[in-house]
């Protein structure tokens, strides 16, 4: 697997991708997320130019999964990471994560944060398995607060969510994700 930086060509096959990543939510009643509108291009370009873009690809340099990523309150928070259905289980979420604590650690940030659906298998229990673990209300910041009120704007609290963290690798001794470009 190589992991890189998203490039202005791939900003649209992200968009398809998270659509077709929507899908399954169907089977578990859960139409509203499937029929969710992707990120808009412009908002993907933003994190392109900002350097919180990347994306997994395949042989061919097309991508097959990516993430983006916010700084919040001293904490790299993933706002998506998503994987094409037909490359799922080949551990592409798990590598993108990985090269964010990497980005992360490089940055003196303590800590990866996401917000996730409590009950969706390919969501809270996949990222416990990651290391990250559910945090109570007395832990949130002010900044997974406003997150969360945003997400609940939005209608996401029609299923359980949780914010989950995992603590960050110190620089010197994080090995860098194999198969992973070097950042400039």
């Amino acid at each position: 697997m190589l992991i890189r930086t998203a490039r202005p060509r791939d900003l649209p096959l992200l968009q398809d991708m998270e659509r077709a990543a929507g899908e399954p939510f169907r089977a578990l009643g859960m139409a509203a997320i499937a029929d969710d509108d992707p990120l808009p291009l412009d908002l993907l370009e933003d994190y392109r130019r900002a350097g919180r873009a990347w994306v997994a690809v395949d042989d061919a340099d097309r991508p097959v999964g990516y993430l983006i990523a916010d700084e919040v309150d001293g904490a790299a928070h993933i706002e998506q990471v998503t994987v094409h259905p037909s490359a799922a289980r080949r551990r592409l979420g798990s590598g993108l994560i990985d090269h964010l604590a990497h980005w992360a650690a490089g940055r003196g940030l303590d800590a990866l944060t996401l917000t996730t659906f409590r009950h969706v298998p390919w969501n809270a229990p996949y990222y416990a398995r990651l290391g990250f673990r559910v945090l109570d209300d007395a832990e949130l910041t002010d900044g997974l607060r406003k997150i969360r009120a945003a997400e609940a704007e939005h209608g996401l609290d029609r299923w359980p969510r949780v914010c989950m963290r995992r603590d960050a690798p110190h620089p010197d001794r994080t090995p860098r994700p194999a198969g992973t470009e070097r950042q400039r």
